[in-house]
């Protein structure tokens, strides 16, 4: 049982994503049903309801103010689902908030499980999906009040984050947002990534217009502007983004050789050497490929793991499988393979043209392509 203190933070048994809290007989009653149908949550309530499962439905049971609890459960949990009245909880909590991009979401269920209410960290935190998860799983009603999904229109804070899509820059996301909800004239410009980003089931507002180029929408004099690319923008294109957000998709693919025992420190230098010539965001970069002989190359597993890339790599067979530029004898001498970088780009990006063929720099050898969504 966890004993609740003053001055102390709680020890407490993390096992799921969420946590469920409840410090009535009815509020444990309902939470006890919903911790059946969320495998992924924990469940705290207070000691004096205890049934005698609780260790074995791996239930903590806590003694003394509930308010006590929440220190422990900020940092630990990406969302806390609270069966506890709205004011206590907005009072209880307000010490501890921080940020939105930090801070977990809140939900709040009423004492009959009627309603189930987004209450902080609607989408960066995951509490608006949270709570039509919970309501759906108790047949109570949903309350959300962010106007993006209210109104049906684009989430900012959220754009393309299901695709793994970044932006560069939270200074814009506020008044870019109330552009949005504001129906006011706002461009979106796509030159790369995923391409089926609207995410509701009725026509986009007609104040959100896509455009080919950024120049075309700059010259629509929008109020603000959404732009989607792996590009960094030219100094006569940056004026979009005065009132504008740049996101920045996962479509930079990079293919790489290297000889064994290369630092990664080297290639490292040689991907930022590269994209920097070609003018693209590291922010963009996907994956590194290469050759299966080099699944375990240090460097490359070092460089792959500091930027939280995917590695793939190719047997040699299915590198020979691809046309190249200029097939070697002698790579495929040592590999089995008459090309390694440029095939290995194609094959993960799906694209026979590249932005970068091949480029011999040092022990290191690049290809960089961009993957193609239809």
């Amino acid at each position: 049982m966890i004993e609740l203190k003053e001055g102390e933070i709680p020890q407490i048994a993390k096992k799921g994503d969420y946590a469920i809290i409840a410090i009535t007989k009815h509020g444990v009653e309902l939470a006890r049903g919903l911790h059946q149908k969320f495998s992924h949550a924990d469940l705290y309530y207070m000691s004096k309801f205890e049934r005698g499962d609780e260790a074995s439905r791996h239930i903590q049971l806590f003694s003394g103010s509930v308010r006590l609890l929440f220190p422990a459960l900020w940092p630990a949990y990406k969302g806390l689902i609270i069966i506890i009245s709205l004011g206590a909880v907005i009072r209880m909590i307000a010490p501890l908030l921080q940020d939105k991009k930090t801070d977990p979401g809140i939900v709040v269920i009423d004492d009959k499980g009627e309603n189930v209410i987004s209450v902080l960290s609607g989408h960066l935190g995951g509490a608006n999906e949270l709570a039509r998860e919970v309501a759906a799983a108790m047949g109570a009603r949903p309350i959300i009040t962010t106007a993006s999904d209210v109104q049906k229109t684009i989430p900012v804070d959220l754009f393309g984050r299901r695709f793994g899509w970044e932006w560069d820059s939270a200074d814009k996301l506020t008044p870019v947002s109330a552009s949005v909800v504001n129906e006011e004239h706002v461009a979106i410009v796509q030159e790369s990534g995923e391409k089926d980003w609207w995410m509701h089931d009725t026509a986009m507002p007609e104040n959100l217009k896509v455009y080919a180029t950024i120049q075309e929408a700059r010259e629509a004099e929008p109020q603000a502007a959404l732009v989607v690319s792996h590009r960094l923008l030219r100094p006569e294109e940056q004026a979009i983004l005065e009132n504008g957000v740049l996101y920045r998709p996962k479509v930079v693919v990079l293919g790489m050789g290297c000889n064994r025992g290369t630092s990664a420190e080297e290639i490292e230098a040689v991907i930022k050497e590269t994209l920097d010539e070609l003018q693209v965001s590291i922010r963009s970069v996907r994956a590194i490929c290469s050759i299966d002989l080099k699944k375990d190359e240090e460097g490359l597993l070092a460089v792959t793991q500091k930027y939280g890339w995917e590695f793939a790599t190719y047997a040699p067979d299915e590198l020979n499988s691809v046309p190249i530029e200029d097939p070697s004898e002698t790579v495929f001498k040592y590999t089995g393979a008459y090309g390694v970088s440029e095939p290995a780009a194609k094959l993960y990006s799906r694209n026979d043209q590249l932005l970068m063929n091949k480029k011999k720099s040092g022990n290191v050898t690049i290809s960089v392509g961009i993957m193609s969504f239809t």
